[in-house]
């Protein structure tokens, strides 16, 4: 099947989650949401018309992802499940982490201190906001926040490539990502806000589809440069 099929099938399954958190059916909550990531997986392959080895890093973002979307659905049942589920997002991360420091690093980009500065400032900022309300889980949220911040910083970094529309989406998705995460924690530890669900899985969503089109857009013309490059 085509990629649009797969990036339709994605957009339909975090669109039936969406639906579903607003009218409280938890039925439709629980059936979609393992479907947004892995269909959105198939897309990335179908996409990726190469066998570069950048590719294996955004699976195994997206890998990670799909466990954490699945374990943070059982946290009604036990807690535990969030502090799983937060790990396994932690380790998605950390490979978006590498697959950004490999392309920067190919397009030679130098880093920008500035940057650091921009998500220390918001880092710091988060962390001081909401400690006092994290109680035994101020340490995996603060590494877990660490870890996003780099993540982040990294794709700011995509700004500076040369395929400037793949660097903008990545970029674009990283910080949507934040956002998700953030008003993931606000609502959690500091205080439950309306709709915030629908705005945590929305921009999630979003974040990971955006993430996931400037990277297969520059795995794609990477490979077509490279191919050029040897004849």
């Amino acid at each position: 099947m085509k990629k649009e099929f797969w990036l339709i099938a994605f957009l339909a399954s975090l669109a039936i989650n969406i639906i579903g958190i607003l009218i409280n059916h938890e039925t439709l909550q629980f059936v979609s949401k393992p479907l947004i990531i892995l269909f959105l997986g198939i897309y990335f392959l179908i996409a990726t018309t190469t066998k570069s080895s950048l590719k294996k890093w955004i699976f195994a973002a997206l890998f990670f992802s799909w466990g954490g979307d699945v374990l943070l659905m059982f946290v009604p049942k036990n807690e535990i499940f969030f502090l799983l589920g937060l790990a396994s997002f932690l380790l998605a991360h950390i490979f978006y982490i590498i697959f950004f420091h490999h392309v920067r690093v190919r397009e030679n980009v130098k880093s920008n201190p500035w940057l650091l500065v921009i998500v220390v400032v918001y880092y710091a900022a988060l962390t001081s906001w909401l400690s006092p309300y994290l109680g035994e889980m101020k340490l995996p949220v603060r590494i877990y926040g660490i870890v996003i911040s780099i993540m982040f910083m990294l794709a700011m970094h995509m700004l500076a490539i040369k395929n400037k529309s793949a660097g903008k989406w990545m970029m674009c998705g990283a910080l949507l990502f934040v956002i998700s995460d953030s008003a993931l924690a606000i609502n959690k530890f500091y205080q439950p806000f309306e709709q915030a669900g629908v705005i945590i899985m929305l921009t999630y969503g979003v974040a990971q589809l955006l993430i996931v089109k400037g990277a297969a857009d520059y795995i794609n013309s990477d490979d077509k440069k490279l191919r050029l490059e040897s004849v």
